[in-house]
């Protein structure tokens, strides 16, 4: 039995097939197959029923992707335990929101790479469901996400970070409108619903009985402010203070009374494979923030 096979057994579990496998894992369709074929007669049971076209896994298939998923955590976490004097070394592979992308994560990571010339970060952007997912997976050890609605997959923790207003953006010259006003009579441009950020919206757009006119409903935070600078409509979306002042001389007003809220976390599975630098993740980015810490939450 080896790392790698154990590797490919979880990839196909991920990914539904052979063939996706094989690319996730950089090898050829046939080799996936001989990893396979070799951990069936390694643990004495089929992993996979046949009888289907597409892969499906036997109950021992299932059982043993389970444990691999551990081992494969408890051989990744190693690294981090091996720094000299408090040196963070390893592998961490995380995925982050667009809001943090343009805020303190990259200031972080470079604070990061500066004190811990061996710690390595692999970073992947995304929405934040789609995100909570990969950790589940294990493709992700954590993310920079929004704070989880319902649904999201279950055995994940979040560590608070820092908080983000919702604010309404509009065109130019329209600073003295009724925020209501805004949103009512002229088109708007929706934030993508599958995003947590987007049903948030939509949540407090009901609880406010507020009808809009949606013309578009987009999934990048930079395609919508780019609409609304365009003159095409308004919109809502999240927002630190660093990124408000660099809008493009666009109208914007809070969004609710009180200002509606979010606040942005850390999020990684339970059993926190890679503990030790996730920590250290979430200290760098709460200084950069300039936040103080809120307590972690279980989502489980």
């Amino acid at each position: 039995m080896s790392l790698r096979a154990l590797r490919t057994l979880v990839a196909i579990a991920q990914h539904g097939s052979f063939v996706r496998a094989a690319e996730a894992v950089c090898l050829t369709q046939s080799a996936v197959s001989l990893h396979v074929r070799s951990l069936e007669e390694d643990f004495n049971a089929p992993l996979f029923d046949r009888t289907r076209r597409v892969p499906v896994l036997t109950e021992a298939g299932h059982r043993a992707v389970e444990r691999a998923r551990e081992i494969l955590s408890l051989y990744d976490g190693i690294a981090a335990e091996l720094g000299d004097h408090g040196e963070l070394t390893g592998r961490l592979r995380i995925g982050a929101i667009q809001t943090a992308l343009a805020g303190p994560l990259p200031a972080a990571l470079a604070a990061l790479r500066k004190a811990h010339p061996r710690f390595r970060v692999m970073l992947n952007s995304g929405m934040s469901a789609e995100l909570a997912i990969r950790i589940d997976a294990g493709e992700l050890d954590a993310a920079v996400t929004t704070e989880p609605v319902k649904p999201h997959p279950a055995g994940l923790v979040s560590t608070a970070l820092y908080q983000e207003g919702f604010w309404i953006i509009a065109p130019p010259g329209m600073e003295n409108s009724d925020a209501k006003n805004l949103l009512q009579e002229n088109a708007f441009i929706r934030f993508d619903r599958r995003a947590w950020a987007g049903r948030t919206i939509d949540a407090e757009l009901r609880r406010m009985r507020l009808r809009v006119q949606t013309e578009m409903e987009l999934d990048s935070q930079d395609a919508i402010i780019q609409m609304v600078a365009s003159g095409l409509g308004v919109a809502v979306i999240p927002l630190s203070t660093r990124e408000l002042v660099k809008l493009p001389g666009l109208t914007y007003l809070p969004f609710a009374a009180p200002q509606a809220q979010r606040t942005v976390v850390l999020l990684e599975r339970e059993d926190r494979p890679a503990g030790r630098l996730t920590a250290a993740l979430a200290d760098a980015i709460r200084v950069q923030a300039g936040d103080e810490a809120i307590n972690e939450k279980n989502l489980s």
